[in-house]
């Protein structure tokens, strides 16, 4: 993928961030809804009729979407960032001082014990967050090892404050720690995570990213491939 993007890749990019948009609703609703199961079954008739339409040309595993670029971290269907993915809050990461910083407000979704996110879920977030901070501090790793300890429940459709930033490099390898809190107590965190990022050998980075291709299948296996996303300036 070029480093300019085209009308039409500004289209494809609308018409995914729309689609993305549509799909999370519908997730929400879905585990909130109350209507009766014949609406619940013609609910689901519909769904797998707009499968069937979506499914009428798709990717393979080890071909890249379009709009993506790991070069430029940026991933359209990421998890955690994505526009494109109805899993995605999705998280707006952005720079502040030497690490990164991102606001969240969690649904019904990610509900784990009864009005709380489930801890997966902050494990999810914390991983992607962490790192996004080591490509702001011009690192990038794949993760090693990711710790988190839970000091109290993480409570849905609340605001709630992300923080990441590099504490340690060594070689290949880059620690990162970062914190979960409510936005209106940022100092009192809820989650603390800590984690190790090594950086492939290459060979080992040819090895799990060989069979790459961009989307019209020619070769294109990512020099520095991650699953961070770019980081929006302050």
């Amino acid at each position: 993928m070029t480093t300019e993007t085209t009308a039409d890749q500004a289209e494809l990019l609308a018409a995914v961030t729309e689609l993305g948009s549509a799909l999370r609703e519908l997730v929400g609703t879905s585990v909130t809804t109350t209507v009766d199961p014949g609406e619940l079954r013609a609910a689901a008739a519909t769904a797998r009729e707009l499968s069937a339409r979506l499914a009428a040309s798709r990717r393979r595993r080890d071909q890249l979407p379009v709009l993506d670029d790991p070069v430029r971290f940026r991933r359209v269907f990421n998890p955690v960032t994505g526009v494109g993915s109805a899993l995605a809050p999705p998280l707006d990461i952005r720079r502040e001082g030497g690490g990164v910083v991102a606001e969240a407000v969690l649904g019904l979704p990610y509900e784990g014990p009864p009005s709380y996110v489930h801890g997966g879920m902050s494990a999810l977030l914390m991983d992607q967050l962490l790192g996004s901070a080591a490509i702001v501090a011009g690192l990038w790793g794949m993760t090693a090892r990711l710790e988190l300890d839970y000091r109290r429940p993480v409570p849905l459709e609340t605001r709630l404050l992300l923080r990441a930033a590099v504490t340690e490099t060594v070689g290949r390898k880059v620690v990162v720690t970062g914190t979960i809190a409510l936005a209106d107590a940022p100092e009192q965190p809820l989650v603390e995570a800590r984690g190790v990022f090594v950086t492939p050998r290459p060979e080992r980075s040819a090895e799990y990213f060989g069979s790459i291709t961009d989307a019209d299948g020619r070769p294109s296996p990512p020099g520095r491939p991650s699953d961070a996303t770019a980081v929006t300036e302050a």
